[in-house]
């Protein structure tokens, strides 16, 4: 009986000051063979800026059934709007 590697999840940031983004997975030994076989699968034709490869049994996500009470109280929390704050003239447009 041969034993699995583990699962990483890749993302990858195309740009400077983009986010990061799901490309897909990759099984690997350990998290540098991870990011070896990320960069090969994923930026071989330098697509991205930066890559994170997470182990797939440490990410935890909310279902699309909890969206209300996850994200529903915040409407009535307006302070948490950035309306609330004066951005200085050196920062720019956000």
């Amino acid at each position: 009986m041969s034993e699995e590697w583990p699962l990483y999840e890749v993302f990858v940031r195309s740009k400077h000051g983009l986010n990061h983004r799901h490309v897909g997975s990759v099984h690997a030994a350990d998290k540098e063979m991870a990011m070896e076989n990320a960069r090969e699968l994923y930026t071989r034709r330098n697509e991205g800026v930066s890559i994170w490869v997470v182990p797939s049994n440490n990410i935890t996500a909310s279902s699309p059934d909890e969206k209300e009470p996850l994200f529903d109280p915040s409407q009535d929390k307006v302070y948490r709007h950035a309306s609330f704050y004066e951005l200085p003239d050196e920062v720019g447009q956000m």
